[in-house]
């Protein structure tokens, strides 16, 4: 009996700058062509350049820390 024929690696395409790259374990850098473009990624996100746009009517802060709710209300004894 012969083993049966390895498959070929996976190809997908780099989020960073769309190249093909190897998505298997003899690419460190997957799902990323390259560290560059890795490195590059990790930093839009460290700039919080990746958001969820806000609906129309939502503030910015968090429900727990918006004024008016409990524990929040901005007063000494409060």
């Amino acid at each position: 009996m012969t083993a049966p024929a390895p498959r070929p690696a996976r190809r997908v395409a780099c989020p960073g700058c769309g190249a093909p790259a190897v998505y298997g374990p003899e690419n460190p850098w997957r799902p990323f062509c390259s560290e560059r473009c890795r490195a590059v990624d990790l930093g839009a996100w460290a700039a919080e350049t990746y958001r969820i746009p806000l609906r129309e009517g939502e503030s910015e802060a968090p429900a727990d820390e918006a004024p008016g709710a409990a524990g929040g209300s901005g007063t000494p004894d409060g």
